[in-house]
C-alpha cells in the first residue's frame, strides 16, 4: 500500500475502483511525466449520491463533500495509469465545475472539498493551482465535477 493510500486509510477513506467512462474517453491518460484525468463525477459504487444544482436542490456543504468524492475518483484514475500514487511529484492543477443555481456564487468553497482532500492525502505535493467554475448543468445532473493534472516522478 502506498503512503498516500495509508493516509487515506488514516482519514477513514479508501481508494475506489476507477469510474468507467460514460462516453468515448479514458478516465486518465499519461503524457510524459504528466497525468491528466477526465472530469470525475462524485460517483459512489456506480451511482451519484445526489443530483441537482448547488444553491437549489443541493447545499454548498453537500457539494463540498461531493467534490471530495470527485478527488478520490481522480486519484483512482491517476493510479490506474501511474501504477502507484507515491509516484505523484505534485498536483499541478485542479479544475472544478459546479452546477449552480443562477444566484449561487460559492463555487470556490465547493471545490475546496477536492483541494483540501488532495492536500490532506499528499501534503505539500497536493497543493495546486485551481479554477472553480459555475455551469448550468453537468452530465447526469451531477452537482460537481473535478479534473486533476499531476506531475509524476520518473518511473
Amino acid at each position: 500500500m502506498s503512503a498516500a493510500e495509508e493516509k487515506l486509510a488514516e482519514l477513514g477513506l479508501r481508494l475506489p475502483e476507477v469510474v468507467p467512462p460514460l462516453a468515448a474517453y479514458q478516465p486518465a491518460v499519461q503524457s510524459g511525466v504528466y497525468v491528466y484525468t477526465a472530469g470525475q463525477l462524485p460517483m459512489v459504487e456506480g451511482k451519484l449520491p445526489v443530483t441537482g444544482k448547488v444553491g437549489a436542490e443541493v447545499t454548498a456543504e453537500e457539494a463540498k463533500d461531493l467534490a471530495r468524492i470527485c478527488a478520490l475518483n481522480a486519484l483512482a484514475a491517476v493510479k490506474s495509469v501511474a501504477g502507484d500514487l507515491d509516484r505523484i511529484a505534485r498536483v499541478v492543477k485542479v479544475v472544478g465545475f459546479v452546477a449552480s443555481a443562477s444566484d449561487f456564487t460559492g463555487q470556490p468553497g465547493v471545490i475546496n472539498g477536492a483541494s483540501e482532500l488532495l492536500a490532506e492525502v499528499l501534503g505539500d505535493k497536493g497543493v495546486h493551482a485551481r479554477s472553480a467554475v459555475g455551469v448550468a448543468v453537468l452530465p447526469l445532473d451531477a452537482p460537481v465535477e473535478v479534473e486533476v493534472q499531476v506531475e509524476l516522478t520518473e518511473a
